[in-house]
């Protein structure tokens, strides 16, 4: 038996959003359908704001619906550091911790040859601009993640950076807390020794 239309168009919108497969999408199109109306239309309504009414700051990149974002405007924050990071939800993630008070530029993805990802199709441009007309800014730190991907667009970015100065540091990355040594791969290990500090 086919579904309704209506349904299965639903379903099939469902079915676009990453991570969701068809069961899911079922259940998410039905759990809609039961919902009261007011609920469905201030559901419609901030997906269509989301969509309206967010655009990328002109500075950093970050999602933002206002311009410039509400971290580049806020002047307590440390304007001597630049944290770069890969995607908008990083941001998020970092500045949550609450330990962070610098600036942040986002690259939204990392180079990557076999998917034709070049310097041009990534944030790098405005943030080499930022760099060069911003003498405030003494550290970028480049907190890409620790894939082949991520260290290959921090050694581009610390080559295209260092000779102008700048410093030019990298998160550390290495053992999560609680982990055991004979679980890490190679990798993680390498990471946990080059990131090692004096106690």
């Amino acid at each position: 038996m086919q579904y309704p239309e209506p349904i299965a168009k639903l379903i099939d919108s469902y079915m676009r959003l990453p991570g969701v497969g068809n069961k899911t999408a079922t259940r998410l199109a039905f759990f809609t359908i039961d919902m009261d109306q007011e609920s469905v239309d201030g559901f419609a309504d901030a997906l269509i704001a989301a969509k309206k009414d967010l655009h990328y700051c002109s500075i950093c990149g970050n999602i933002t619906d206002v311009d410039p974002c509400e971290i580049d405007r806020d002047p307590t924050r440390d304007q001597s550091t630049v944290l770069v990071v890969e995607q908008v939800k990083d941001v998020m993630s970092i500045d949550r911790m609450n330990e962070y008070h610098g600036l942040y530029h986002v690259l939204h993805g990392v180079l990557s040859p076999s998917e034709g990802k070049g310097p041009e199709d990534l944030n790098i441009e405005s943030l080499i601009k930022r760099l060069q007309t911003n003498d405030a800014i003494k550290e970028v730190i480049i907190a890409t993640n620790a894939t082949p991907e991520g260290e290959g667009t921090a050694m581009y970015l610390a080559r295209l950076i260092k000779p102008a100065g700048i410093k030019v540091t990298r998160l550390a990355y290495g053992l999560a807390v609680g982990s055991d040594i004979e679980y890490a791969d190679e990798m993680t290990l390498l990471k946990a020794v080059e990131g090692r500090t004096e106690i």
